[in-house]
């Protein structure tokens, strides 16, 4: 696992999207998984400017994104594809036929059926390349909650009270929050062939300590990211703040800098 500990917000949001950027130069077609929330939007207004400054070419990647709220329409302002295009979308030259989200208002009777269309989609593409991820305040990644299965795939999922709580600021009150969603599953979210976690915030500190370095555990779903060979974790001196680990994490990588001068 690759931990990058910077300074702040800012700076994560920078090196997240050199991140991103650096796959999309080197993989022009490639595919995406996005997340949502507050912390990505740093990097996702980051990414616009470098399409907008320095034309970084998004026209042969497709998206997809790890879920969205069910009972939403993806023209409801607070539904996850409206967050996607006011973030992202609306400043890129991303062509909207490659962008994926799940639908929100698909009937009950029909949502199973829709999950595996959606797993089916992913398979389709050639699989993620890169799958984006933040961090819930209880350790959920996508809505994958605490107790979620380490091997569940795209599907219905009921959101417990912290998550309806965090998300509240996002809406006028918490009766608003949407009590469902449909998320990828983490057996899915495990199958991209690299995975970019960021969190930001002293808020973050202790639940990263326990996805970084506690014991793998359904109760911090979070904690799955150890599993994965390919994974670069993105952090602010905040949400770095609890890990035991944190001096070495930054000598690594320092030394990873001087490895790349050497060898470029």
């Amino acid at each position: 696992m690759r931990v990058l500990i910077v300074k702040n917000y800012e700076e994560l949001s920078v090196k997240a999207a050199e991140e991103v950027a650096e796959l999309i130069k080197r993989k022009p077609i490639c595919v995406l998984g996005l997340a949502t929330g507050g912390t990505p939007v740093g990097m996702y207004k980051e990414l616009a400017r470098m399409h907008q400054s320095e034309g970084l070419d998004f026209s042969g990647v497709a998206t997809f994104n790890l879920d969205e709220y069910y009972g939403l329409d993806g023209s409801h302002p607070h539904s996850y594809r409206c967050f996607m295009d006011a973030n992202l979308v609306d400043g890129t030259n991303i062509n909207r036929e490659n962008m994926f989200i799940p639908n929100g208002k698909v009937a009950i009777k029909d949502v199973e059926a829709h999950c595996a269309e959606y797993e089916e989609k992913i398979k389709e593409a050639g699989g993620i390349d890169l799958q984006v991820l933040g961090i819930g305040g209880d350790g959920h990644i996508a809505f994958n909650e605490p107790g979620a299965s380490l091997a569940s795939r795209t599907r219905l999922v009921a959101l417990n009270e912290q998550t309806i709580k965090d998300n509240a600021r996002f809406f006028a009150s918490a009766e608003e929050v949407p009590v469902y969603a449909i998320s990828m599953g983490v057996g899915t979210i495990l199958e991209a062939r690299e995975l970019l976690v960021l969190a930001n915030g002293e808020k973050k500190a202790d639940i990263v300590a326990k996805a970084l370095e506690g014991p793998l555990s359904s109760s911090v779903v979070a904690s799955v990211i150890q599993l994965h060979p390919k994974v670069t974790v993105i952090l602010d001196e905040e949400a770095a703040g609890k890990l035991s680990r944190a001096n070495f994490y930054k000598f690594a990588a320092s030394m990873e800098g001087q490895v790349r001068l050497k060898l470029f």
